[in-house]
């Protein structure tokens, strides 16, 4: 009997000190999780605070959280039990932040630039810099079969969890089709996640085109000079082969989850990771790398202009009027995650790279950064990956081995999580925006872009 109580008690001691290490590691990320996006989702899209609960925060685990909004506070609050309360501010210019290692009276009082897009009615100026649309679309395309393909797409799977909210599919510059779930419009924000990343491709490129970062050298990061770090290139940040030790893995506590929720300055937290293998060695997709890349962009272009830079540079030269880059604690734009944007503003970011970076006769990105951006990396055995986009173009040598099969080879997109998705492909003069709230029963996106492809001419 004594046995069996000591072997009981052992259990038990073990089971709380299991849950224990949960509590402590896996409370605040979901605090974290929860209180940002209520915050983003609430002050920038401008959604109510059940709505947002029930959907964007009614998945397990972060549904064990309790959230809520103060609006005269401008902030949102989540915690687990009462236990790690986490809280996030919105800041107009920079969305919302954590307030994690910082004091919050200090972060409010922060001055920050507001950089508001020329002054016009959008609706009077015609697309792509405004909205206004022609009243017919090219007679080749087939408009019955762009139709059943946009039917395909918001058409609910089983558990009820596909949630497309918008679709845009442009031909040649031209919005040939466009529609969206009740309750989001044209002008509705929405998160594109890690289609973020591919944001801060462009920012490189612009920089890049300015003499300032040189893909070839070794990547700008102090912290690494002295190490073997030392060999990693911008290049290797932005193909995800640094060789850096690093866990993308959002289903447990992980560097990924640990960088974004508890951490004030991300791309600080990343670069201190050690090396673990050479450079150019293997791809492992990391927002980690992203990161590097987006404090490497704040110390090239200075304090003064930093936060104006994606704004002046990019998102109003090609009219995307609704944009919102938000930062981290520190100042930093959160550069693997957190960029929100119109359906349109998404579209026009596809067509700048349609348009080989160049709009409206304006170079933004330097000669050569498109196709850069859609060559495979080192490392990828697959050719899934080139800078911060992912590529269709099938390992080297075997072109038939695809993510989507019945899609063109030059296939490139943006991707995040939940079903945000820019896919851009060249032959066919197709740009194609997909955003969602997918938590299962995920669009076959393959099928999709078939049945888009079908409709279009040959």
């Amino acid at each position: 009997m004594k046995v069996v109580k000591r072997v009981l008690l052992v259990f038990v001691l073990l089971l709380v000190a299991g849950i224990v290490y949960v509590a402590y590691h896996a409370f605040p990320i979901i605090s974290g999780y929860g209180a940002k996006n209520l915050c983003s989702c609430t002050f920038l899209a401008g959604r109510e605070t059940e709505d947002i609960i029930s959907n964007e925060l009614g998945f397990f685990p972060v549904k064990l959280g309790s959230f809520s909004v103060d609006m005269n506070d401008s902030s949102a609050t989540g915690s687990v039990f009462g236990l790690a309360r986490r809280k996030a501010v919105y800041r107009r210019g920079t969305g919302c932040s954590l307030v994690v290692g910082v004091d919050e009276e200090t972060f409010r009082a922060e001055k920050l630039p507001v950089v508001e897009p020329a002054s016009f009615d959008p609706d009077t100026v015609a697309w792509p810099l405004g909205d206004q649309l022609p009243n017919s679309i090219p007679a080749a395309i087939d408009q019955q079969k762009l139709n059943d393909a946009l039917d395909y797409v918001f058409a609910e799977g089983a558990e009820g969890k596909r949630r497309t909210r918008a679709i845009l599919v442009l031909y040649n510059g031209q919005i040939v089709a466009e529609r969206y779930a009740k309750g989001f419009h044209k002008n509705s924000i929405l998160t594109g996640w890690s289609m973020a990343k591919s944001v801060t491709n462009a920012l490189t490129g612009i920089l890049v085109k300015d003499g300032k970062l040189d893909l070839a050298a070794p990547a700008p990061v102090d912290a690494w000079k002295n190490d073997a770090r030392h060999q990693i290139t911008l290049t290797n940040l932005l193909h995800a082969n640094s060789g850096l030790e690093w866990e993308e893995n959002y289903s447990v506590p992980s560097p990924a989850t640990r960088m974004l929720y508890t951490q004030k300055d991300m791309g600080l937290y990343a670069a201190a990771f050690p090396a673990a293998k050479s450079p150019g060695e293997e791809f492992y997709y990391s927002s980690g790398t992203t990161n590097i890349i987006s404090r490497i962009i704040r110390d090239q272009v200075g304090e003064e202009e930093y936060l104006s830079f994606p704004y002046k540079r990019l998102f109003h030269r090609i009219g995307m009027r609704h944009a919102t880059f938000e930062t981290d604690a520190g100042g930093t734009f959160v550069g693997s995650s957190y960029c929100f944007a119109s359906p349109r503003d998404w579209a026009r970011f596809g067509l700048l790279y349609l348009q080989d970076g160049v709009w409206n006769g304006e170079r933004i990105l330097p000669e050569g950064w498109v196709k850069f951006t859609a060559t495979p990396a080192t490392g990828a055995k697959r050719g899934e990956y080139g800078a911060q986009f992912w590529l269709n173009a099938g390992a080297p040598g075997n072109a038939s081995d695809r993510f989507f099969p019945d899609v063109p080879a030059d296939l490139f997109w943006a991707d995040g999580y939940e079903g945000q998705n820019v896919f851009i492909i060249p032959s066919r003069k197709l740009v194609l925006v997909k955003l969602s709230l997918s938590q299962g029963d995920y669009v076959d996106d393959n099928e999709f872009l078939k049945r888009v492809l079908a409709a279009l001419p040959q």
